[in-house]
Order: C-alpha cells, then sequence, then structure tokens
C-alpha cells in the first residue's frame, strides 16, 4: 500500500532499532531469525513473559520446513519434534480406548500419496508443537544480532518522517517508553492491536463458535499400538450431550504422554472456562480406560475465525501471520502460512533497506501473500464444516439421545437407510483425506505480482489434477522451484535444487550451451550489487541431475535458464541462451527490484 507520511518527530530520547517486531509466535520469531541470517538488527517484543506456554500450532508442513532450511534450524526441528511416522492416521472413535467409526492416513503417510511428497521438497512433515519451535526461531535470532525484551507491550505507534514511533509498556515497572525504528512489524496475533491501529480493513466471515483446550499428560501409549496418530476425535452420540464439550478431539503433544484435548462446544454454548473437575470427568468419558490418570496442565479458549485482512501494510507498518489470517487450525495450515509470510518478507526489506531494490518492491508482499492468507482462512474453515458431515452423519447434530441413538443404529442396519448413512460415511471421510493430504494448497502458490516477470511468458499451466490435494511443480514465474535432487558425477550426497538457492540471494539455473548466463550474471551482479549465484545442470556441468527431475521440470531448454528470488520462488525463466540475453536479464533482474 501507498507510504504513509507526515507524523510527530517529538520523541528525542526514543530507544533506536532499524526493526521493530511485536510478537514472538511463529511469524514474528521467524521473521527476526531471517532477517538475522542476513545481517539485519533489531528489537523483538512479546507482552508475554517467555515463549509459549501452549502447543497451539503444531503440524510443520514441507513448504514451512523449507524455510527453516534456508537458515538451517530445520536440523533442531527434526530432532525435537515427532516425526511423521507417528502422525500416521486421523481417527474418529467413541472413546481413546473403544469402538472406531472410521480413520484415514494423513500426513502423506497413504501409501498411494508418498511417493508425492518425497518428490515435492528435500523437507519432511514433522509435528513440531509451537512451544518447541518459538525457542528455536527465538534463538537464531538473538545469537545472531536481534534483541528481545519479554513482559513488553505495544501501545500505540505514530508515523514519522524517518520510519515509526512505537510506545511500549514495559509490564513489569509500568513504565512506558519509545522506540524509533525504520519499520514495524504487527505479528501481535489474533487480537493485534497494531492491525487496529493501522486501520487495516478485516474481511469478516460469520465465525464458527469457540473451542476449549486443555493441555493434559495422560499415558496412552498401551493404546495407541493400533491406533497410532495424532489426530483423534471422539464423538459420542450415545451419550446425553455435554453443551460445553460436545465433541472433543485429542490431539497428541508427545507421544503418548502429553496431548492436547480439543473441546467442541455446541452452538447455544457460552464462552467460558469450567472448573478443572468439570474437564477432568469430561477428558475421563472421552478416553474411556479408568486406568490412564490425567493431569490438567492448563485451560485456553479460542474462537473458530474466518478472517483475513484485506491488505497487509501501510507505510512502514507490515503485518503478517495471525495478525492478518485467522482460522481453525484445520488443515494444519496456521503456523506454515506464518513462516512463509516472514520469508516472504525478509528478503524483501533487506534488500530495500540495502539499496538494493526500489521502494515499490514492498508493495509486493501484499499483493502475493494476502490471496494466500485469504485462500487459507477460507480453506480450513471449510474443512471444519466438512468434519461437521462426519458428526451429522454419526448423528451428533440431532437434537435428542433418541434422534441420535436411531442414528448409531442405522450404520449396522441391513436397509436402505443403513446403506445412505454409510454411503454418507464414506463420503464424509474421503473429503477429509483429501484435506489431510492437501499436498496442493500447501506448495502450489503462484505469485502475479511486479516482483515476477511474466510478460515474455504466455498463459501459465493449467493444474491438471486437484490443486488443493496435488502439487504441481512448475518453472512458470511466480512459482515455487521444483525440488530435484541434483549430485556429483562421482556419486556423492546429494543436494536439492532448494539448497542452492535462498541464502538472500538470487539463483540462476542453467545447463549445457548456458555458460553466457554466469558471465552475464556476474557483469549485472556487480553492477547492481545483486548477489547471484549461477549453477550449471547437466553432464559435465556442476551438477548432475540424478534422477532426470530437473529436466521433467525445469521448462527450458539446456541453455536456458531459470532464475529464483532468494525466498525459494522463480522470479523468470528464458527458454533459451540468445545474442539478446544478456540485456534481458539485466532488464528482468531491475524489473523484478523495482529498480527500472
Amino acid at each position: 500500500m501507498g507510504e504513509t507520511n507526515g507524523g510527530s518527530q517529538q520523541a528525542p530520547n526514543a530507544m533506536q532499532v532499524d526493526y521493530l517486531i511485536v510478537g514472538t509466535g511463529p511469524a514474528g520469531a521467524s521473521l527476526a531469525a531471517f532477517m538475522a541470517s542476513y545481517g539485519m538488527k533489531g528489537l523483538i517484543i512479546s507482552r508475554d513473559p517467555s515463549n509459549a506456554d501452549t502447543p497451539r500450532a503444531h503440524i510443520t508442513n514441507m513448504a514451512a520446513l523449507d524455510c527453516l532450511r534456508d537458515i538451517g534450524v530445520d536440523v533442531e526441528c527434526y530432532t525435537l519434534g515427532t516425526k511423521n511416522d507417528s502422525m500416521v492416521h486421523t481417527r474418529w472413535s467413541n472413546t481413546m480406548a473403544g469402538h472406531e467409526y472410521g480413520r484415514i492416513y494423513s500426513w502423506g503417510n497413504d501409501p498411494k500419496r508418498k511417493g508425492d511428497y518425497e518428490l515435492a521438497s528435500p523437507s519432511e512433515m514433522l509435528d513440531l508443537p509451537q512451544t518447541l519451535m518459538e525457542p528455536i526461531l527465538m534463538r537464531y535470532a538473538t545469537l545472531n544480532g536481534f534483541k528481545s525484551r519479554w513482559d513488553t507491550e505495544f501501545v500505540s505507534f505514530e508515523p514519522d518522517v524517518n520510519g515509526v514511533i512505537t510506545t511500549l509498556l514495559d509490564r513489569l515497572s509500568g513504565a512506558t517508553y519509545q522506540v524509533r525504528s525504520k519499520y514495524l512489524f504487527g505479528a501481535d496475533g489474533a487480537r493485534s492491536k497494531i492491525v487496529q491501529q493501522a486501520s487495516i480493513p478485516l474481511i469478516h466471515r460469520p465465525g464458527q463458535g469457540f473451542a476449549v483446550n486443555v493441555l493434559i499428560k495422560a499415558d496412552m501409549a498401551h493404546l495407541m499400538e493400533h491406533r497410532k496418530g495424532n489426530l483423534h476425535w471422539i464423538l459420542q452420540p450415545n451419550r446425553e450431550i455435554c453443551d460445553w464439550a460436545w465433541i472433543g478431539c485429542m490431539r497428541m503433544v508427545k507421544p503418548w504422554h502429553e496431548w492436547l484435548c480439543i473441546l467442541f462446544t455446541s452452538p447455544a454454548a457460552k464462552r467460558e472456562v469450567r472448573s478443572e473437575e468439570e474437564y477432568m470427568e469430561r477428558i475421563k468419558e472421552l478416553i474411556g480406560d479408568d486406568s490412564v490418570n490425567v493431569e490438567v496442565l492448563g485451560v485456553s479458549t479460542w474462537a473458530i475465525n474466518e478472517i483475513a485482512a484485506e491488505y497487509y501494510s501501510t507505510g512502514n507498518v507490515f503485518c503478517l501471520g495471525d495478525a492478518v489470517h485467522r482460522h481453525p487450525p484445520n488443515h494444519g495450515l496456521g503456523s506454515n502460512t506464518c513462516i512463509q509470510d516472514a520469508h516472504n518478507l525478509a528478503w524483501k526489506i533487506n534488500y530495500v533497506d540495502k539499496g538494493l531494490a526500489g521502494r515499490e518492491l514492498l508493495d509486493s508482499f501484499t499483493i502475493e501473500r494476502q490471496p494466500v492468507g485469504l485462500d487459507v482462512v477460507t480453506r480450513a474453515n471449510e474443512s471444519l464444516r466438512n468434519h461437521k458431515n462426519i458428526w451429522e452423519v454419526l448423528g451428533n447434530l440431532e437434537p435428542t439421545l433418541e434422534g441420535r441413538s436411531k442414528a448409531q443404529a442405522e450404520l449396522d442396519a441391513d436397509s436402505l437407510e443403513g446403506r445412505i448413512r454409510r454411503e454418507s460415511l464414506s463420503r464424509a471421510l474421503r473429503a477429509i483425506d483429501r484435506e489431510e493430504h492437501g499436498l496442493g494448497i500447501e506448495m502450489n502458490q503462484r505469485y502475479q505480482s511486479s516482483a515476477v516477470f511474466q510478460a515474455d511468458q504466455g498463459s501459465a499451466p493449467v493444474f491438471t489434477k486437484d490443486p488443493l490435494e496435488h502439487y504441481h511443480p512448475t518453472t512458470y514465474p511466480g512459482a515455487r522451484l521444483p525440488h530435484a535432487w541434483l549430485g556429483n558425477h562421482v556419486p556423492s550426497k546429494y543436494i536439492s535444487t532448494i539448497d542452492l538457492a535462498g541464502k538472500g540471494k538470487f539463483a540462476l539455473f542453467t545447463g549445457i550451451g548456458g555458460q553466457g548466463w554466469k558471465a552475464a550474471a556476474d557483469q549485472i551482479a556487480s553492477e547492481l550489487r545483486i548477489p547471484i549465484k549461477v549453477y550449471t545442470i547437466g553432464y559435465g556441468q556442476d551438477f548432475k541431475d540424478v534422477y532426470l527431475d530437473w529436466e521433467a521440470h525445469r521448462g527450458v531448454d539446456e541453455s536456458g535458464c531459470v532464475l529464483v528470488r532468494p525466498d525459494y520462488f522463480v522470479a523468470w525463466r528464458s527458454f533459451t541462451w540468445e545474442a539478446d540475453s544478456m540485456k534481458k536479464l539485466r532488464h528482468v533482474i531491475k524489473s523484478v527490484l523495482s529498480l527500472s
């Protein structure tokens, strides 16, 4: 959006920092980490005394892990997280120990889909609770140039001719003070004060009520041998329904002794916290095994929102993460989208601030990421509504115990009604299976902005399969760089195309006959002070295309090139090397960086 000018300069005693980030969740912490990796220094604050105390976000998909791979923290993520072989299923049952209504493979574990996931990325799906992810990111950021302040609350901001003046409250002393920064980043969550004060309009759709998170210790290892999975939906239409804990979902936090019991309320229920004794009794009913000891560690409530910001920035104030896209956790897209917001924004701020790009490059943050955020909000809410189809088929939506019992009896009945109900359950389960193998919505982003060059590319390739379920690798500008395993000509450890890109640099991939691209890139890099790494792939080149996947996806001739931005997205491609290719490459880079 356009820059906001003016504002007060009356802050003579203000603390001076280049960058101020409000919020230490996945969005703010990852932004600080990415910026720190580029040598940028700033301050990140949180109103809380430490990192998250409840494991709200947990599914960490390959697109987000690729971003974390860019700064090397993925290794620690894999060490602390739970591997995909414990995320095999999503289940629906009457109790954790009892009758099962159905199950599906999830998160890439379907044997029919495993290959799709392995081909899409060098990373692997992971269950990494927010309580473990945030400290990894914060430690990286603070060891590499960022300072942090806890118990520090955002109060207000005011645009200044040199950036932003922000007033903060020290929650321990009660004192307020001011910070002058070039940029202010609002990663302050679903109740963002910065979005509110910046008057960023929000797209509000009707919410779906609220839910309660109860963090518990409960050793259920003896139940898991034949029930392995990280999501277990508990529906009890055979009981009198408790409106404040109508439906339960047991979400694994640490296998198999720590869980987040998510309690969904009936539409008429009030948003309130019940007593620990009430939660304990209800959770034991959901577990269905009296030998399991339960300890309640914490309780919190959350609204099931369907809200997205119309744009993400105004002047030198940029908002990201849950501040601008608010939705239920279905699809497991929340923290992953936050991290990708940050990866998109960090390099752009870096280039503009170093004078390597024009200010207009920053406008592409909203243009590229807002449609992604809106789609995530829409899809996550659609997924929750699809879950309600299962609730309906199993009888949970019937208002009386008699009606619910009748629906349950029909599932077993050799009758037309029974057949119809069973077919409905199968359809509903398949719909969730499609979503929990939603590799497409995770990987298929295709940007259209001034930060990609599409003028000479023709029409974008069409999706030949369901774009929610299936990833369509392409080098069409605006798409994610396809992963392909490369290697030396003498067999050695493989390296992904993803690993050759990133690190704050542009990457240019070419092959036999494309030697001119290296000379062109070197000259342009020198002229514009832009870091560009050039790699040749093919027989006798820098890298061998081990499984010919690069050849299948590169979309250009051997002598052509694929130019990739620092965030792994394709900026431009040229089908072949031609006499005027240096001129074209220069024009493209200046256009992408808003230098022309």
